[in-house]
């Protein structure tokens, strides 16, 4: 919980400015979105070999690497920024998103050694724990900016050393902390697990998900509900500072933070109590209503900030449901590689986002983004009324 909440303060610090980093450096809007979305293709790169080698020696040497090779991307996002290199920036963000996936795995390891009735709540203490560190780092982002600033730092520069000072705690805590290791003792580990072709790896991994629906509707939600958030909060910072207030762009993303990950106790008490496919169900509606709310705001601050939350709290429903889901419809010795997978799914969709957000923000305007993802919510929706209409056939 500690790593977790320190690792969450150092990526969101950087990830609420790095789309006015990257106009900065770049000049145009239409490109605020590649750095992001090459952070979120180094989460996904990293996912699989991350899992794979906690398959092989646990959870603490994964997590801990990921996050010391988060450090050097974040030294080298500074360096990049402080000498208005974009494209080093872009080529220096896979390297910062590798943190972000131990902390996305950091979460399964609350699962290893939980009990069926009570591994949604295990997950979504970890999950709520990052509050601490995800409110508090876009908070800090403009306090840092304005002393970096004034020291003669580039803007939005300054922010990044937050994301070196949480990702060295959080390796710290974990390498130091973690003991026993949980996988380890959960039986999940095996010394034998060989490093392949991560390719390979994957491709394993879904043949063991295939066959299995629920699942298949874990990942499903997870990855839609990634794609649908990071695409709207991406762009949310430079649609607040055309309007003149991209100060108060850092307070929206926090609320959308306490959003995702706020209410988390709560919400991993009902996916145990109602089932984990209701509860991906009610995310989906959720998220879906956010987004709504963001079209229809126009430019209100109050409905940018209700909006802001509403995702956050949709893409929470759906991350603590699906991670329980995916971890309980799967062997032990399966889970890692699974696991994995379902992170660089969630990457994947998410670099995605990142990616088409500034261009469609820029063509077609922000509004179009909040459409996207309300159709992302839809498609959850079918996928879980479709998926129920299945099982109750098969059990008459």
């Amino acid at each position: 919980m500690a790593s977790t909440a320190l690792g969450q303060a150092g990526f969101i610090a950087a990830a609420a400015i790095i789309g006015l980093l990257a106009a900065e450096v770049s000049g145009r809007d239409l490109l605020a979105g590649l750095p992001a979305a090459a952070g979120t293709l180094g989460t996904a790169a990293a996912a699989s070999p991350l899992a794979l080698r906690s398959k092989r020696l646990g959870r603490r040497p994964a997590l801990s690497l990921g996050y010391l090779i988060g450090v050097g991307g974040a030294l080298t996002v500074i360096f990049a920024g402080q000498l208005q290199m974009f494209w080093l920036l872009v080529l220096a963000m896979p390297l910062f998103g590798v943190a972000n996936a131990s902390n996305l795995q950091s979460r399964f390891a609350a699962a290893d050694l939980a009990d069926d009735d009570q591994r949604a709540r295990s997950i979504a203490m970890v999950v709520w724990v990052g509050t601490i560190g995800a409110v508090l780092g876009p908070i800090a982002a403009p306090w840092a900016n304005r002393i970096g600033v004034r020291l003669g730092m580039g803007e939005w520069v300054s922010p990044v050393f937050l994301s070196i000072i949480g990702f060295s705690l959080a390796a710290f805590v974990v390498n130091r902390f973690l003991r026993p290791d949980p996988l380890q003792l959960a039986g999940g580990v095996d010394p034998e697990t060989r490093f392949e072709n991560p390719l390979r790896g994957l491709s394993r991994s879904w043949a063991a998900i295939w066959p299995r629906p629920m699942a298949r509707l874990a990942i499903v939600a997870m990855a839609v509900s990634q794609m649908a958030m990071v695409a709207v909060m991406t762009m949310t910072p430079l649609h607040m500072r055309d309007h003149g207030h991209a100060d108060l762009s850092t307070l929206v993303i926090s609320a959308h933070v306490l959003g995702m990950y706020g209410m988390a106790p709560l919400l991993g008490r009902w996916a145990d109590k109602f089932g984990r496919v209701r509860m991906i169900a009610t995310g989906a509606a959720i998220l879906g209503l956010g987004t709504i709310t963001a079209v229809v705001a126009g430019y209100l601050p109050g409905l940018v900030f209700a909006g802001l939350f509403f995702l956050g709290v949709g893409w929470s429903f759906a991350l603590i449901s699906g991670s329980a889901l995916l971890t309980e419809s799967l062997p032990i010795e399966e889970r890692p590689g699974a696991q994995g997978l379902s992170d660089v799914a969630m990457s994947l969709l998410g670099a995605i986002a990142a990616f088409s957000s500034g261009f469609v923000k820029e063509t077609v305007g922000y509004h179009w983004l909040a459409n996207f993802a309300t159709f992302a919510a839809i498609l959850t929706l079918v996928a879980v009324v479709s998926l129920s209409r299945r099982q109750a056939t098969v059990a008459v």
